[in-house]
């Protein structure tokens, strides 16, 4: 009986509801839609939470060979070198990366109060791939300029070490009239600034590249491992370690910038995180890691005075061989469509860049 009831008051009710609002017998009912976009965020969802950064820096070379978020935003912020002398400042590159050590200076103060926020940071300096991750408590600007990366010269002994894992990568004037235009003679020329400024540098020429003659790429990285650390073994005093490269990018692209007008390749410093977005990869430790990257960022905005020379930090999953020492870094210069020229100007800005910040406080500035 009360089944009954129910189902009569509820037809009341409809009866009821059509009598006062007509209209509505006369409507067809279609599905509810719910926004494209919205459909995009469900499919993607966890991604999106936990990687959501990624998707804003990924890397995406356009014919200008920038990034499509590539900006020099330190540059843009602090001037270059002759504006700074032109506005009372002394220009010293040193100056200018060791923001923590002054501040006295409001306008620096004010630049690394922006690096404190971690987005600021991520879009300005850095270029993150999708097969890692760069999380707020790994990248903290204070941690990046605090670190102790200064390095006391000694040119009794050998400290800083230039090797290439890929030794065969050549520049566009590669060929019988120009032979040593390869990342190797890059490296060369390298080596000989560093010892002008006094250091004591080994480089190591091997091809890790090829085997019995021919071009082998998947094992480079094996290869370069076995002979970085005999290196290392007959040479314990090595602090810094260099892997020089050079990037390889579409045909149009051209990765030049015009440097106190002499024709310059762009740089662009390289980190492997040993990780993935998941976490840490076990099997590939890096106790440096945090050195390394003090390391590419503090040699970063000590050339911000030269805008347009560097790429943003480039951040990848996996270690490429820089666990073995703190100050490790791995260098493209350029790619395959620059010249030896321009990428020789690059090695001299670079050289440069290391001695300034390798040099202990009160060594010498760049000038």
């Amino acid at each position: 009986m009360n089944n009954i009831l129910i189902w009569a008051l509820k037809w009341m009710l409809a009866v009821c509801l059509q009598l006062r609002y007509p209209t509505v017998r006369f409507q067809k009912e279609e599905p509810v839609r719910s926004d494209p976009s919205y459909e995009i965020y469900e499919t993607y969802r966890y991604a999106y939470r936990q990687y959501g950064y990624l998707f804003s820096y990924a890397e995406e070379t356009q014919e200008d060979g920038k990034t499509a978020n590539e900006t020099t935003g330190w540059e843009k912020e602090a001037g270059n070198g002759e504006n700074e002398k032109e506005n009372g400042g002394s220009g010293n590159v040193k100056e200018t990366y060791s923001l923590e050590r002054d501040a006295g200076n409001e306008r620096n103060s004010t630049l690394f109060s922006r690096l404190q926020d971690y987005d600021y940071l991520m879009k300005h300096y850095f270029s993150v791939h999708a097969s890692t991750t760069a999380d707020r408590g790994l990248m903290k600007a204070d941690q990046l300029l605090g670190t102790d990366v200064t390095l006391e010269k000694n040119p009794e002994v050998p400290q800083i070490l230039i090797y290439h894992t890929h030794a065969s990568e050549t520049y566009a004037d590669y060929g019988p009239g120009q032979p040593d235009a390869t990342v190797v003679g890059a490296g060369t020329y390298l080596t000989e600034l560093l010892r002008a400024k006094g250091w004591n540098v080994i480089h190591d020429t091997t091809a890790y590249d090829q085997k019995e003659g021919k071009l082998e790429r998947s094992r480079a990285y094996t290869y370069a491992l076995e002979g970085i650390q005999r290196i290392l073994q007959e040479h314990p005093t090595i602090e810094v370690i260099l892997d020089l490269h050079r990037d390889g990018v579409a045909e149009s692209v051209r990765l030049v910038q015009e440097i106190q007008g002499k024709p310059t390749a762009q740089i662009m410093f390289f980190q492997g995180m040993s990780r993935t977005p998941e976490g840490e990869i076990a099997y590939l430790p890096n106790p440096y890691l945090q050195e390394n990257l003090a390391f590419s960022f503090q040699m970063q905005l000590a050339l911000s005075r030269y805008p347009g020379f560097t790429r943003k930090i480039y951040l990848k999953g996996l270690r490429y061989n820089l666990h073995l020492r703190g100050r490790s870094s791995l260098i493209e210069a350029g790619a395959q469509t620059n010249t030896m020229e321009e990428a020789r100007n690059a090695m001299e800005l670079l050289a440069q860049a290391v001695d300034t910040v390798l040099q202990p406080a009160g060594g010498d500035a760049v000038n």
